[in-house]
């Protein structure tokens, strides 16, 4: 009998297939005692496994490239952690094996890393990947992660950690289902990068079958259990529409009565390039510029190797618009050389400009290799800063990027709630304003980012979090500058309208994504959009906004 359930829909697509199940996790190695006199050769055994894991880790980095490239790096880090090396040889050299060493030295950092605060509770999934890697690789058991198999499927799985997802094969897994996770996870963003459907924080995932037929709706959210031939019928019909709105749509975003929408991408590094250029993105609406300083925490990177980075991603783009943005260190991306050792909240700390404004040198060297690497090129470069709070904070970016000589726009990135409501303030000092929505919403409700039990305050259609866009959007066409969205929330083709609507003057995402938005935007008017943003700023809830302004839209 068809069941639906209901999760947070985070990659778009329709996926019909047969349920398989992430690989357990390794089981609690055995407390045994051994000799003191092979307490060496354990040590030995745990260190080559460390070493091992991580290079395994850097080498699926370098096969994915992009996003995921730094995320598995910062994992493979993990792994060689000169503290946590030290830590594991101390508990053997008192008697522990290798793995149970091992196990119990990062449970302690995972007891640290879950009561520092909930941004980095967030990377608690990384380090029970790392570890379960490391201890299988100890026992000589299969690492835990996708299921082989020869034919196609839906893969279900308690949460999937960055390794396994940046690797999934898309003629094979047809889409993935995860009880945690959050529509801004690390694995919800590699999904979308990949195109592959998913649903995550569907309560009860793991409860379903192996080899159960599932129908999931990645847009939606929503999950049919052995679906009817109808339902299977009218998903099939819904996924093919979609596939000929997407061929039908091409050239510059817009909606159908010409009010221009530029469709971004957001890119981590030169490897992101071609895929934002094959789905025809206008220009690069966030550059991340932290996969440069990941491969070494102690040190920044030398202004040449900057410089020569920066230019391979705007020669890509010549008349087009490239977005940069300084590097946002910090929280979930601490630099040994940049932020301090130990904050009791590191979200809530010194992260992003105000790392930088502690560090004028690394800011300085950044954007004077931004500087170097725009000469002579016909590319319209602008440059933000994350993590802008006031006009200060405006004026201290806008100073630094004077003095370095950068002949670009400069302008702020809106996450933290103040610089919604005192945009005006802060278009004083800049040129142009980029909301951020992921971490705006984590910090207009408090919710981290990747907690699956926060997870509907993360939504960003939440009415709270519509209307501090509209406030920003507002303050721009007051100045008469631009607004755009370079958070997750722009990948939504439905919500996408309802930005357009309030009023945001770019959009920028994952170049998977391009499509659907550009095809979802000419199907409407700007007045349309107009309506349905304001009917989803009524409502009183992220559902209700979702349906007020679908109804809005489809003339219901």
């Amino acid at each position: 009998m068809e069941t639906t359930l209901r999760g947070v829909g985070v990659s778009h697509g329709v996926a019909i297939g047969e349920v398989r199940h992430m690989g357990t996790a390794v089981l609690e190695p055995p407390a045994k005692q051994i000799p003191a006199e092979e307490a060496e050769h354990e040590q030995a055994r745990a260190r080559r496994a460390m070493e091992a894991v991580a290079a395994d880790l850097t080498a699926r980095g370098n096969l994915a490239g992009g996003e995921a490239q730094g995320v598995l790096e910062a994992q493979a880090m993990m792994a060689q952690d000169p503290e946590l090396i030290a830590d594991v040889e101390r508990r053997i050299a008192v008697g522990s094996t290798a793995e149970r060493a091992v196990y119990d030295a990062l449970a302690s950092y995972r007891a640290l890393l879950a009561g520092a605060g909930e941004y980095l509770a967030g990377r608690v999934a990384d380090l029970d990947d790392v570890r379960n890697r490391i201890v299988a690789r100890l026992l000589g058991v299969p690492m835990p992660g996708v299921p082989d198999s020869d034919e196609p499927y839906i893969l279900i799985a308690r949460d999937l950690a960055p390794a396994d997802t940046a690797l999934l094969d898309p003629t094979l897994v047809l889409g993935f289902v995860t009880e945690e996770g959050g529509p801004t996870s690390h694995s919800a963003i590699l999904a979308r990068a990949l195109g592959v459907p998913a649903v995550v924080a569907l309560p009860g995932a793991g409860e379903l079958g192996e080899g159960t037929e599932i129908a999931i709706d990645g847009s939606s959210g929503e999950v049919f259990v052995d679906p009817s031939a109808e339902k299977r019928a009218a998903l099939e019909a819904d996924a093919a529409a979609r596939r000929a709105a997407l061929s039908a749509s091409s050239g510059p975003g817009a909606t159908s009565d010409g009010h221009t929408v530029p469709l971004l991408a957001n890119i981590g590094g030169p490897d992101d390039v071609a895929a934002a250029v094959e789905a025809g993105a206008e220009g690069v609406g966030l550059f991340r510029t932290e996969f440069l300083f990941l491969d070494d925490s102690a040190r920044a990177p030398s202004e040449e190797k900057q410089t020569a980075a920066y230019r391979q991603v705007l020669e890509a783009f010549p008349q087009g618009r490239v977005v940069v943005r300084v590097l946002d260190a910090g929280a979930d991306k601490p630099l040994d050389f940049l932020t301090p050792a130990e904050e009791p909240n590191p979200a809530l700390g010194v992260r992003g400009l105000r790392s930088l404004l502690d560090h004028p040198d690394v800011l300085r060297t950044q954007l004077t290799a931004l500087a170097r690497a725009a000469e002579g090129l016909p590319v319209h470069l602008e440059v933000m800063a994350p993590m802008v709070a006031d006009r200060a904070d405006a004026k201290a970016f806008a100073d630094a990027c004077r003095a370095a000589g950068l002949h670009a726009k400069f302008g702020a990135m809106v996450e933290i709630p103040s610089a919604a409501l005192r945009a005006r303030s802060v278009l004083q000092e800049v040129e142009f304003l980029s909301l951020g929505t992921n971490d705006l919403a984590q910090y207009t409700f408090a919710a981290d980012r990747q907690v699956g039990a926060v997870s509907r305050l993360q939504d960003p259609w939440q009415p709270a979090l519509l209307d501090l866009v509209a406030l920003a959007a507002e303050a721009g066409r007051a100045e008469g500058k631009s607004c755009g969205v370079c958070g997750e929330a722009a990948a939504d083709p439905l919500l996408a309208c309802v930005l357009t609507g309030l009023g945001v003057t770019s959009l920028s995402m994952g170049a998977a994504s391009i499509p659907y938005v550009r095809a979802a935007l000419a199907k409407y008017t700007l007045a349309q959009c107009e309506r349905a943003a304001a009917a989803a700023r009524a409502s009183e809830s992220a559902d209700e906004a979702r349906a007020a302004a679908r109804a809005v839209l489809s003339g219901e």
